[in-house]
């Protein structure tokens, strides 16, 4: 199924994972006490920071994540991969990370879990999050580049 300027989309692939998304960081919240933050988690696996559980349990999360798109791409037939990324997108990789410590949180923190719960900082971070990506992608499709083929 594709909509219209968007042959690539998939919008009930796109419902279910934000389905599955919510639920996992409902049954995080409910079930530990914790905020699903990818960022925070990361940082409290690295040993920069964060409170609460330990670190073991943060690798645990860290390391679900790509196990668990590899189980659900081999449930539907495989994924597509872009491996060694090229360097412009590891740097960006890094200064994400960057900006995350920065901006006490990620777009999962704080897109997901924090305007699920009206936290007012979460409200300000998401709309930078969404109004900086609009306007990279219009300056990119404005200038021509391709990042990847």
């Amino acid at each position: 199924m594709s909509l219209l300027g968007f042959p690539d989309a998939a919008p009930l692939a796109g419902l279910v994972g934000g389905v599955l998304i919510g639920l996992a960081a409902a049954l995080m919240l409910l079930g530990n006490g914790r905020i699903a933050g990818v960022s925070g988690i990361a940082a409290r696996a690295a040993g920069l920071g964060g409170s609460g559980r330990g670190r073991s349990e943060a690798w645990l999360f860290i390391l679900g994540l790509p196990l668990g798109a590899l189980i659900g791409g081999w449930a539907t037939g495989g994924l597509p991969s872009h491996f060694p990324a090229p360097l412009p997108l590891a740097i960006a990789g890094l200064i994400v990370g960057v900006g995350t410590r920065l901006g006490s949180g990620c777009t999962s923190g704080h897109g997901v879990c924090g305007m699920s719960r009206l936290a007012p900082r979460s409200l300000v971070a998401t709309a930078i999050f969404m109004a900086t990506g609009i306007a990279t992608v219009a300056t990119m499709n404005a200038l021509d580049w391709r990042v990847l083929g």
